[in-house]
């Protein structure tokens, strides 16, 4: 069998993503799994169901394809004794996103979740060529849309914009299927006769057919969520996996901790939707925000974390001193945790405009990923904002769009702006910056979005108007403490969450700290075993260096609260007898978790 063509990007690594491992590389793998049999045509993996783990062929081929709900299946390649079945969704057991049938007599060693990262873990180089071989697989399937949901829809339909903001910035593949363009798009919209508020349509792997789904029925229904972990007491749960959270993920998992990861829209945060970080240690020539905390999403799962996206947190909870932490989410359900991590980060700023809500998804973006960037491909664009993440967005819309107009409210931006990107955007013939300025007008329609943009040059008090399809608005964030209301955790007056010194003499659970014999620890809150870390944290600095710093120190101090509150409640069941208690790590259970974000090639 010829293997089809890979994208330009990845042929020349066809030897990393499908290696042939030796026969002392399998020797060594066997006693991470159990060999089993397969009868010349059986299934081994079925695309949208859960998968026994990666496969590794010892004897017979395998051939794989890529199959969608539309019941369209595309030849990936035949694999061989040597070669190995899976991608990163293995990591965690989330549903495979291929099919895989045996071509004869085959027989594979089949190596479970949990056991498969301890192999990665245990066997450092192995690990390596396996884990890179994972990742690339990935990269190909998001690329190629293979084993993921297809959505129908004009391609500026809010939904689609909604959903493909989702799938993408969580690493999970999709197609998209245009019905200006593609005869089955008009086909499918015909049959299901949809609402425009009912787009796009989602063909699910299995062939069934949902409207404008929610963000969490999509994950639903591609198998996304962690049912389990609403039955599991964690030794750790991390509110928010931008860097601060996933850093906290991935040093307490590596240290045997049990994590829980909590995230209501996607992971990387504010920073996952920057288009290139350009000063950040170790990667001279700048790296995505989305590349970045991929790689660390992808480590977490490696290490065992266990991953609930998309989750809202609604309130947090603590029944009694030394009784573990409850976290209830908008939809009903409990998380019960020894320990949390507050690293919610910050909500981006929506100014106080008439028809703002109207046009958000419909014009009005709060950041610029490649989705947004192909709707303004040779249009002119309005951005708002003097930060980082403003400078970072111009640049990149400046490649697509035919004109940016950058208008900031201050006189000048070397406050609020790293030189580097300034100097970029003076030098860009696209980019017009506009000082002192601000948007205080939208206009449009419902059946055709945001239309007109008014601005006002404050000082002179000069309007104008013009004819504008995308308003990008970087204007700062708040932050993300809502949840916190009437818990115990202290808060400064712009609502970010006091810690360590920060609070003062006095915290406001003092009798609690009285018993406890002790102070707060440095990025301890005002609620003993509730940590907070990153940009959500009063006195932090707003950087994602400094963000996994944090997250990284936090860990140190999570083993100290959890060591501490182990040591009272021996001394308790000395005092009054045995209770039901299960120590930080024991017993377990890591097969859970989200599915792997691709990687760019390394």
């Amino acid at each position: 069998m010829i293997p089809p063509p890979l994208p330009p990007h990845l042929e020349s690594r066809r030897s990393q993503i499908f290696p042939v491992l030796d026969a002392r590389d399998r020797e060594r793998m066997q006693r991470f799994g159990e060999v089993r049999r397969f009868r010349d045509g059986e299934c081994l993996v079925a695309a949208g169901q859960p998968s026994p783990g990666m496969l590794v062929l010892v004897q017979g081929r395998v051939a794989l394809s890529r199959r969608d709900g539309l019941g369209h299946s595309i030849p990936i390649v035949e694999e061989g004794p040597g070669q190995f079945l899976g991608e990163v969704a293995q990591l965690s057991g989330r549903p495979a996103l291929v099919d895989a049938h045996a071509v004869g007599e085959v027989e594979a060693l089949v190596i479970p979740p949990p056991r498969l990262r301890a192999l990665l873990v245990a066997e450092a180089d192995l690990g390596e060529r396996i884990m890179r071989a994972l990742i690339l697989r990935r990269v190909g399937l998001i690329e190629t849309g293979g084993g993921g949901p297809v959505l129908v829809s004009p391609l500026e339909c809010a939904g689609m914009v909604r959903l493909e903001g989702f799938l993408s910035r969580n690493g999970h593949p999709y197609l998209v299927l245009d019905p200006a363009r593609d005869d089955e798009a008009v086909s499918l919209i015909e049959r299901y006769s949809p609402r425009e508020e009912e787009l796009p349509l989602v063909v699910c792997p299995d062939g069934s057919v949902l409207k404008n789904p929610s963000e969490r029925t999509i994950a639903r229904a591609l198998g996304l969520l962690p049912e389990a972990a609403f039955e599991t007491l964690y030794d750790v749960a991390v509110v928010g996996a931008g860097p601060a959270g996933l850093s906290t993920a991935v040093y307490a998992a590596s240290e045997g901790l049990r994590v829980l990861v909590l995230d209501l829209r996607a992971f990387g945060g504010q920073a996952g939707a920057s288009a290139r970080i350009e000063n950040y240690l170790g990667f001279p020539t700048g790296i995505t925000g989305q590349a970045l905390t991929a790689r660390a999403y992808v480590q977490a799962q490696k290490f065992g974390v266990e991953m609930a996206i998309p989750a809202e947190v609604a309130s947090l909870r603590c029944e009694a001193s030394g009784a573990p932490l409850t976290l209830a989410l908008t939809d009903g359900r409990k998380v019960r945790a020894r320990t949390v991590v507050v690293a919610s980060g910050a909500r981006y700023r929506r100014p106080a405009l008439a028809n703002l809500g109207r046009f958000e998804g419909r014009g009005v973006f709060y950041w610029a990923s490649p989705i947004e960037a192909r709707m303004c491909d040779g249009e002119e664009v309005v951005l708002v904002g003097g930060g980082n993440s403003a400078g970072q967005a111009a640049v990149f819309l400046a490649d697509h769009a035919c004109r940016v107009r950058v208008l900031v409210r201050g006189r000048v931006l070397a406050a609020s702006m790293s030189s580097y990107l300034i100097e970029r955007m003076a030098a860009s013939p696209r980019i017009e910056l506009m000082m002192e300025t601000e948007v205080v007008g939208l206009e449009g329609s419902d059946e055709r979005g945001l239309q007109r943009v008014r601005w006002r040059h404050r000082p002179s008090g000069h309007e104008e108007e013009h004819d504008m399809r995308h308003l990008f608005l970087f204007i700062g964030a708040d932050p993300a403490t809502e949840w916190l209301a009437g818990c115990g955790v202290a808060l400064d007056a712009k609502g970010f969450v006091r810690t360590g010194a920060e609070l003062g003499e006095e915290p406001l659970q003092a009798d609690t700290w009285e018993a406890a014999g002790r102070v707060p620890l440095a990025f301890e809150t005002s609620l003993p075993g509730v940590f907070a870390i990153g940009d959500v944290r009063s006195g932090s600095v707003k950087r994602v260096g400094s963000a996994i710093g944090e997250g990284a120190a936090v860990v140190a101090q999570l083993h100290a609260y959890l060591a501490s509150a182990a040591a009272s409640e021996s001394r308790r069941t000395s005092m009054h007898g045995p209770s039901e208690t299960v120590h930080p790590g024991e017993g377990a259970q890591q097969g859970a978790g989200a599915p792997g974000a691709a990687l760019p090639p390394q």
